[in-house]
């Protein structure tokens, strides 16, 4: 559980300067945010955060996890569902020095239009954020590129907790660690989800209570 206190964007800048990991993207010394590549997690960070295996998330206060599996087995996606909207953080494998999002978000912003979202670009804390006001919610993309990952975060609620939902999105992600791992992907490969076994046999139980019914 965390506060929504955030750190500024030069509290570390200004203390430790500027500086680039050897992939060539900016540390988290020169933005001042996460989210943070495992291998740069700061000494002494204690924050709880949920393991998923290829990120580990920190809860935000009151929020509950909704689990989206493939019906082959694999899951999808894990969603945040908050009192101000629902949040989803995605990692996928990425180029070693090229960013993979501004390609991404183009692609998005055209499926967004040909299903009828009026769509718009703002710059945010990570750079240009993509906007879609569809008549179901109020959408905010982020994407952060990393080394050898892209982390997407989407904060989906109703317009008149769209500002809410995006600070809150802010939050999550600036305190995001990413376990990318060694193991070559494809670009865009999503990283996969691991459930902690509590949670898996949850749903497994879930499941073979609705199947006996």
């Amino acid at each position: 559980m965390f506060g929504l206190g955030r750190r500024g964007r030069g509290s570390r800048q200004d203390e430790a300067g500027p500086s680039e990991n050897a992939d060539g993207f900016a540390t988290e010394d020169e933005t001042g945010l996460g989210p943070y590549d495992l291998s740069e997690l700061p000494a002494g960070d204690d924050m709880e955060r949920l393991d998923l295996g290829s990120v580990r998330l920190p809860i935000p206060e009151g929020s509950q996890l909704q689990v989206e599996v493939d019906p082959s087995g694999p899951v999808r996606a894990v969603h945040l569902v908050t009192q101000v909207g629902r949040l989803t953080i995605s990692a996928f494998a990425a180029p070693r020095s090229a960013a993979l999002w501004p390609e991404v978000r183009n692609e998005l912003a055209e499926q967004l239009r040909r299903d009828g979202a009026k769509v718009g670009q703002q710059d945010g804390e990570w750079g240009p954020e993509l906007v879609a006001d569809s008549p179901r919610a109020v959408l905010r993309f982020v994407g952060i590129d990393g080394p050898r990952w892209m982390v997407r975060g989407v904060a989906a609620g109703p317009e008149e907790s769209a500002e809410a939902c995006s600070k809150l999105l802010y939050t999550v992600l600036d305190n995001t660690v990413v376990v990318r791992g060694d193991d070559p992907l494809p670009v865009r490969t999503p990283l996969p989800i691991e459930l902690p076994e509590s949670i898996a046999r949850h749903i497994q139980q879930t499941q073979n209570g609705e199947q006996q019914a």
